[in-house]
């Protein structure tokens, strides 16, 4: 009786909570992305020059773009590791830290001499300061993604939820605002502090962050699991066991990530590069296209509470492999307008339709036990393939005008694999939030049956001894 009484007072808290998990997680996630896109910016427009000089410019662009390729094969170890406290200790304890990992390193990215100063050492530095960001970045958007459904009402997980990812949009328009200045000032002062200033101000966004979440509660799923002692041991193993299928599921779901970092990292590079676009000119184009999308998703997110996750992340992906052809297209003609309406079509109509739905979906498949610790594992295992995206499109990027045809079928079958993997995905849109994770929560029952049995068994065996004289 007392626990329903809990429960009704804590009601009118509770109605104010996804508000407050929406807007903490929209600013977390605007500083991950945020350090994660000044990075791949200047992977794209000073790196190359700074860290890895070489005769060859592409060489140095390729080197560059291996650095950005890194932090993707830290992320799954950060998301395994965080995941697996964030599943024993709770949600917000864990997400406290990533910030703090995330925030600090890419200070110090900002701080690091160049090659000419210290010879191997400045690109050994850059490795570490880029394995620190995957780490955190690694644990984050799982993290805040299981964090805010766990907050969010039944019939609207899908549109609280996908403020995770309209702070990536977020970040990432910061991240190009930014560098929009510093790319305008002469190629000495860029190249000597100018590129840094993006890397210091990265402190701002981490104290407003930090103090949001601070001010949040644990999520009311993980408080009543760790009330019924049903906080998971080892929850990597029991996500194995129970639900390895999901976990595949979600790597291949994860493979549509490849459009974004083709997209905003080696589209930014083709066109200023080979098409002979000013940097100004597509810094303003992605951050306007991405921005919109700020808008989009949570619709998206809103329509997928209505009709399913499933169609209209099948949309997505199918839409993006048409309109990738379209984008690159675009800079071939030398048009800035048609650039930035295949931009909008491909990133802000499209790509929002998964963009904006993902963070729930994957949140989804997974039982409150293993939530954190599956949907991180599955998410940034399929994102290792999209961190080195931009490093194999300049690997299949042929000469001539049409060289960007390899690229867009390198990202055409990428979206196909993640169409796929979407079909063959169970829909959660309607499912009630302690029902989810079905082959967890039906492997669990088998379990507990099995030892209710044995118990029962041994029980017995006790009493046929005892009566024996």
């Amino acid at each position: 009786m007392s626990h329903t009484i809990h429960r009704a007072d804590a009601a009118p808290e509770a109605r104010k909570t996804p508000g407050k998990a929406a807007l903490a997680s929209f600013l977390g996630s605007t500083l991950e992305y945020y350090d994660f896109f000044i990075y791949g910016t200047a992977a794209a427009l000073v790196f190359p020059h700074l860290f890895f000089p070489s005769a060859d410019p592409a060489i140095g662009l390729i080197g560059a773009f291996a650095t950005f390729g890194v932090a993707y094969v830290a992320r799954p170890v950060g998301g395994l590791v965080m995941g697996h406290f964030g599943d024993k200790l709770g949600r917000k304890k864990i997400l406290l830290l990533t910030l703090g990992i995330m925030g600090l390193s890419s200070l110090g990215i900002g701080f690091l001499p160049g090659y000419e100063q210290v010879g191997v050492w400045a690109p050994i530095l850059l490795v570490a300061g880029r394995l620190a960001q995957g780490f955190s970045a690694g644990a984050e958007s799982a993290g805040a993604s299981t964090l805010t459904l766990e907050h969010s009402p039944e019939g609207k997980r899908g549109f609280f939820t996908s403020f995770v990812m309209t702070g990536y949009a977020s970040g990432m328009v910061l991240a190009t605002l930014v560098f929009i200045p510093v790319t305008a000032l002469p190629a000495e002062a860029m190249m000597s502090w100018g590129w840094r200033i993006p890397f210091w101000l990265s402190i701002v966004v981490l104290a407003i962050a930090y103090w949001v979440r601070t001010h949040l509660d644990e999520t009311p799923v993980f408080d009543e699991a760790q009330e019924h002692q049903e906080v998971s041991r080892m929850p990597l193993k029991e996500v194995l066991k129970f639900q390895a299928p999901d976990v595949l599921r979600v790597v291949g779901m994860s493979i549509m990530s490849v459009m974004q970092t083709i997209f905003t990292v080696f589209g930014l590079a083709y066109a200023t590069s080979t098409a002979g676009f000013d940097r100004a000119s597509i810094l303003t184009v992605n951050a306007v296209a991405i921005g919109l999308s700020m808008f989009a998703m949570p619709l998206a997110a809103k329509l997928s509470d209505r009709i399913g996750r499933r169609p209209l992340l099948l949309t997505a992906a199918i839409g993006c492999s048409v309109t990738i052809f379209l984008y690159f297209l675009a800079l071939s003609s030398g048009s800035i307008l048609l650039v930035f309406l295949a931009a909008f079509l491909n990133m802000t109509v499209l790509y929002s339709g998964f963009n904006g739905i993902w963070p729930s979906f994957f949140a989804e498949q997974f039982a409150a036990p293993v939530r954190y610790t599956g949907m991180a594992m599955g998410n940034q295992l399929g994102l290792v393939l999209a961190g080195f995206a931009p490093m194999i499109a300049g690997l299949l990027l042929a000469p001539g005008a049409t060289g960007w045809v390899p690229v867009a079928v390198f990202a055409t079958v990428c979206m196909l694999i993640a169409a796929v993997s979407v079909f063959f995905s169970r829909e959660t849109a309607r499912t009630p939030i302690h029902e989810l994770g079905a082959p967890y929560l039906a492997g669990n029952a088998r379990r507990r049956e099995l030892l209710e049995e044995q118990k029962q068994e041994l029980n017995q065996t006790h009493q046929l001894a005892a009566q024996v004289p």
